[in-house]
């Protein structure tokens, strides 16, 4: 290496930087061949960006400066405006840090604009607003994080009718996968090539201890596969929950006046090797009939503790923590000696046992149905609680263990919905 580099000149050496298939990892190459898209799927920093800003580089960009390079005409579409500013053209891998002195383009911050020294363009768009994409025309294309888009089947159609500019348009998609329909189909066209990277492909330019840390928490989970491993992951088949609808029911904030209850579903075993403690906190809001409560799940606290005074210490400081009402533990395994446990840690709680009579499916089909119609919703992400949700199913679970979270999720929401709902309409019933 010492030999190569005092063989160039300080003009070469200067270049070096900027020559991208030099340092490129093999999947931010684009494949050989007639493609029309270029999809790169990875992990969360897999070098996605780079590889997007250094094609539309390669695509710009002639002999010298002022030379036309293949495109002329690109689109650089974002989630929103904003972000595809910030990371598309002014982030740390986007297109303005990637370009040499000579040859980096003019940002015209009133129309959205790249100006290069050769006359080409590249304006930003945003994947909230596809009617601007109706009427341009393009030769090329960067794509942005597609499986994020809210409008990405809208916003995808208006793009590929403006991209008929040049012999052969061309356009790269760099996302991090969903179950999305325009990316599985995208995917499933003749006319598109992929290249896939996991995390720890760009780990050389990645901190070790953000490595460490998202691998120790969600190496072995669902959402692992996807955000670090690139995994475009289907759904399960008969999954009571899906993704797409918990992403769309999320909120940022709970109303005044919600009761909250949290449920624990205790493991068999006390120790190293045991399940995790199922830990849920629930809000819930009973003004007027039943079909009008609303609830929200608040925090997902599980834990795998040595010790049952482990879990149950955690259970506790969540109770504090949110002011709760009341706790539910289901006490199939462990009968009083749940109860014992809770009330050896904190005597003040107040406790009320569960026990199941059912199976899980079964116990979790009607609170599937709240999810359904819109009365459940979740504050913010619940990354491992979700992923257990989307991989129950009519059959059972599909993963590795038991479902400890989605069964306190359960209990959580029996208690506090669907038992007072019968309650409320049989007034026979003890209201509880």
């Amino acid at each position: 290496m010492e030999r190569f580099l005092a063989g160039l000149s300080d003009a070469a050496l200067a270049a070096l930087p900027y020559v991208f298939d030099v340092w490129a990892l093999p999947h931010q190459l684009p494949p050989e061949g007639d493609w029309r898209s270029w999809v790169i799927l990875g992990g969360r920093g897999a070098g996605k960006t780079r590889a997007g800003a250094e094609w539309v580089r390669a695509m710009v960009e002639g002999g010298t400066p002022e030379a036309p390079g293949r495109a002329r005409r690109v689109a650089l579409v974002g989630e929103t405006y904003d972000q595809a500013l910030a990371v598309m053209v002014k982030g740390e891998s986007g297109i303005l840090a990637c370009s040499p002195p000579d040859r980096c383009p003019r940002w015209v911050a009133g129309e959205r604009l790249l100006i290069w020294p050769n006359g080409a363009e590249a304006r930003l768009y945003s994947a909230h607003d596809p009617e601007a994409l109706r009427g341009p025309q393009f030769d090329a294309a960067w794509v942005d994080e597609l499986a994020k888009w809210k409008r990405a089947e809208e916003t995808w159609d208006m793009l590929q009718f403006g991209l008929r500019l040049g012999r052969h348009p061309q356009q790269v998609v760099t996302t991090t996968p969903r179950n999305l329909g325009v990316l599985k189909d995208l995917l499933a066209r003749d006319s598109t090539v992929m290249t896939h990277a996991p995390t720890e492909a760009n780990r050389a330019y990645l901190a070790p201890s953000f490595l460490e840390d998202v691998r120790e928490r969600y190496g072995q989970t669902r959402l692992g596969r996807q955000e670090l491993d690139g995994e475009l992951l289907e759904d399960v088949e008969g999954a009571l929950w899906r993704r797409a609808d918990l992403d769309a029911g999320r909120v940022d904030q709970v109303p005044e006046g919600a009761g909250v209850i949290v449920a624990v579903d205790p493991p068999v075993t006390g120790h190293d090797g045991s399940d995790a403690c199922g830990i849920v906190v629930v809000a819930v809001m009973r003004d007027g009939p039943p079909e009008t409560w609303r609830a929200v799940v608040l925090e997902d606290c599980s834990v795998r503790a040595a010790t049952p005074q482990g879990w149950a210490e955690v259970a506790s400081a969540a109770y504090h923590r949110h002011r709760a009402e009341r706790m539910v533990a289901e006490v199939n395994q462990g009968g009083d000696l749940v109860e014992t446990i809770m009330r050896q840690t904190d005597p003040l709680i107040n406790y009320r046992a569960v026990r199941a009579s059912r199976g899980k499916v079964a116990r979790a089909e009607p609170v599937a149905a709240l999810y359904e119609q819109g009365r459940v919703a979740h504050l913010g992400v619940l990354s491992a609680l979700e992923d257990e949700m989307c991989r129950m199913a009519l059959t059972g679970f599909e993963g590795r263990g038991s479902p400890d979270r989605v069964d306190a999720l359960v209990w959580a929401l029996t208690d506090g919905m669907l038992v007072p709902a019968r309650a409320y309409r049989n007034p026979k019933l003890r209201v509880l």
